[in-house]
């Protein structure tokens, strides 16, 4: 089973990806959201009108800005990456503390240790609850039963092999199995069947 931090791009490529990302994210969101507004917010017959309007003013604006926020905590997050030499939840939780500071810089020192503060304490949250689902899920899936069948000896083995057959030149015949029937073989058993071949 992959984890969130496996199964994403390397560090550079991973904040175009997130910057990507965020955009569309804020830019489909925005739009389902100021479209609804704007119909609600328009006159009667106009309200169709009205909804595309809001669209195209709002949507580009609020896509922009979680595009700014996606591509801070990505960079942060590799430059956590980097500095730590390890990629782990922490690195996560000290990007976004590290992402909300910097948003709100330009409000002062106070605002800026606010936004710090929620947002480590938002990403930790978020990280806390995949680690959490990650674990619930997993105890959830059962292992797979593998029971071992012997190969059926043919009569010519099996008359060739007995307490000195070996001994004196008896030689004994390797049974092979065709791959078909084996893997025929296992789709019949009641177990679900492994795909790993010996």
């Amino acid at each position: 089973m992959s984890t969130p931090e496996t199964s994403r791009e390397p560090c550079p490529d991973r904040i175009l990806d997130d910057i990507g990302g965020a955009f569309g994210m804020g830019a489909v969101g925005g739009s389902a959201f100021h479209f609804l507004r704007g119909i609600y917010n328009s006159p009667h017959g106009t309200r169709l009108l009205g909804g595309r309007e809001a669209v195209a003013m709002n949507a580009p604006r609020i896509g922009g800005s979680f595009a700014v926020w996606g591509g801070l905590f990505s960079a942060f997050d590799c430059t956590m990456v980097y500095a730590r030499q390890k990629e782990d939840p922490w690195n996560s939780i000290f990007a976004g503390a590290a992402t909300g500071g910097f948003l709100q810089m330009r409000q002062g020192f106070r605002p800026a240790m606010r936004s710090a503060a929620f947002g480590g304490v938002l990403l930790a949250l978020i990280e806390g609850a995949g680690i959490t689902i990650n674990k619930f899920v997993s105890a959830q899936q059962p292992l797979p039963v593998i029971v071992e069948e012997e190969a059926p000896e043919s009569s010519t083995s099996s008359s060739s092999s007995g307490w000195f057959g070996g001994l004196f030149g008896g030689k004994q015949e390797e049974v092979k199995t065709k791959v078909g029937d084996q893997v025929l073989e296992s789709f019949d058993s009641p177990v679900p069947p492994s795909f790993e071949f010996t």
